[in-house]
């Protein structure tokens, strides 16, 4: 895909990824931040995909709200000294990224 949020999202799940393949958390963690990550790039996939631009927004917004998922998680993590700083503040710059692309 060209859009540039999209490749910016499926960057930003490279990073989650291999950040948490660093750390020692339980699985059912992982799985939410990793899925929540994942579901950034899919839903501007899945929208992009779509037929009307009211679906489009629509996906986006789904995305958006993944984002939010996925920083609140993060922040958990972080707040709790599981994450280091620069873990941390690497994943957030690039969530910005990928936000101001919205």
């Amino acid at each position: 895909m060209k859009l540039e949020v999209w490749n910016d999202a499926v960057n930003l799940f490279e990073l989650v990824y291999n950040n948490l393949s660093t750390i020692h958390i339980d699985l059912k963690s992982r799985s939410q931040i990793i899925d929540s990550a994942q579901s950034v790039s899919a839903n501007i996939a899945e929208g992009y995909c779509r037929r009307s631009i009211n679906e489009y927004l629509y996906f986006l917004n789904v995305a958006l709200g993944s984002l939010g998922e996925l920083m609140t998680r993060l922040i958990g993590l972080h707040s709790v000294n599981i994450i280091n700083n620069e873990q941390f503040y690497n994943i957030d710059e690039f969530h910005y990224k990928v936000r101001i692309n919205y």
